[in-house]
């Protein structure tokens, strides 16, 4: 087998980590198997570079910051590939422009065009174990790109679907993906398996364990992929093609996103065409929004546009809002970032009806006043108050039966 292995962060967080990894390397390639590594660079390192970068400029130039940030998981690479030839197996580092990593030119979230990967077939070839950097590439012009936070997970199933690997396993700290996050409930349960479309969900939802891209190609190619522990031989979560099974369980889990931010522009004149210049301009400022409610006033003349953006987009979102909407005669532009969403997940939900209703019958009996509602085929999300956000993830855990036990 071909396997494909990418260690985050914490799993390379110091030089014992890193050999704990090259053994773990190691072992997979005793058992016959090629292996790929990619690591993440080490905790805190990313956080670390930033801040540097924040003593010199607030607004620092978003090729330089690719530059700056791409050196972090350089080191992990060279660190492990050293460790895994002092086992006694052959192994070498590279980086996102020697496997041939092609990008977009757009810095900081750049997406991935297409990958060669021919020096790392030529290794394997060799008997040689690859490690790879992660969350990098190069442009067609040769600068040095970054795949946004969460990045080297993009790398490992990009390159698992570039040199047609059996399995790609993204190692992480926690055992698998839960019915939630088990630091606000402490009950939440490990799921064996789960839908891509499920995982999808839960990645732009706020779950932390695999990024959004990189389950969008999982499933587009159809990569098996296994989420699971560097810390220990937990059989892990497997991300797979939906199943009947899948479908008999109504709620697969409970997300929450804090990383939240509402804008409202309040009486904009209302005719056609005024949302589609408001949102081109955001959209060409590269900055994704989530959900949109308009409201049109009594005397059908004006209305008010409220969107949710991430919160770390919010400021420059705000900026071009207030320059398009005063074009428009709005009345002001809010913004408001004590907000977060919460939402229900589960392919369950497209043959059981009643599921939203539950939900905002949930959080209205313990308070929780609901600002925005958004819907798909398998999840609801709503926004809420920050402060509300773990009682509400513990009341519907246990409202749709999730935990241990249940």
């Amino acid at each position: 087998m071909l396997i494909v292995q990418k260690y985050g962060g914490t799993s390379v967080g110091n030089i014992e980590r890193i050999r704990a990894v090259a053994e773990r390397v190691a072992e997979t390639k005793r058992q016959g198997n090629d292996v790929v590594v990619i690591v993440s660079a080490m905790s805190g390192e990313t956080d670390k570079l930033i801040g540097l970068a924040n003593q010199i400029s607030s607004n620092a130039v978003e090729r330089e910051m690719d530059l700056l940030l791409s050196s972090g998981e350089r080191i992990s690479a060279a660190l492990t590939a050293i460790a895994i030839n002092e086992l006694g197996f052959k192994s070498m580092s590279f980086t996102g422009r020697q496997v041939g990593i092609i990008t977009d030119d757009v810095h900081t979230k750049a997406k991935i065009e297409m990958i060669t990967g021919e020096r790392v077939r030529k290794a394997l070839d060799k008997g040689i174990i690859p490690v790879i950097a992660g969350f990098q590439g190069i442009t067609e012009t040769s600068d040095v790109t970054t795949l946004g936070r969460g990045g080297s997970d993009l790398t490992a199933v990009a390159v698992a679907i570039a040199l047609e690997a059996d399995l790609c396993e993204i190692y992480t700290d926690v055992d698998g993906v839960y019915t939630t996050d088990p630091g606000i409930v402490p009950d939440a349960r490990q799921l064996d398996k789960i839908s891509y479309d499920e995982m999808l969900e839960l990645a732009s939802l706020g779950a932390k364990v695999f990024q959004t891209r990189s389950v969008e190609f999982a499933k587009k190619y159809g990569v098996p992929v296994v989420v699971r522990s560097s810390f220990n031989n937990n059989p892990g979560t497997l991300v797979v093609k939906e199943d009947r099974e899948m479908e008999k369980v109504i709620v697969s889990g409970v997300a929450y996103d804090k990383n939240q931010a509402k804008i409202t522009a309040i009486a904009v004149h209302d005719r056609p065409g005024i949302a589609a210049k408001l949102f081109n301009a955001i959209a060409g400022a590269n900055i994704v929004v989530d959900m949109i409610v308009q409201n049109i006033s009594s005397d059908g003349k004006s209305t008010d546009i409220s969107f949710t953006v991430p919160e770390t987009d919010s400021k420059k979102a705000l900026k071009i809002t207030k320059e398009i909407v005063a074009e428009l005669g709005a009345k002001d532009v809010v913004l408001r970032e004590d907000i977060a969403k919460v939402s229900i997940i589960g392919v369950g939900m497209r043959t059981h009806s009643g599921v939203a209703a539950k939900m905002f019958e949930t959080l209205a009996k313990h308070g929780i006043n609901i600002m925005m509602i958004s819907t798909s085929e398998i999840k609801v999300s709503c926004i809420i108050d920050t402060k509300y956000t773990e009682l509400a993830v513990r009341v519907l855990h246990d409202a749709f039966e999730l935990g241990e036990g249940k």
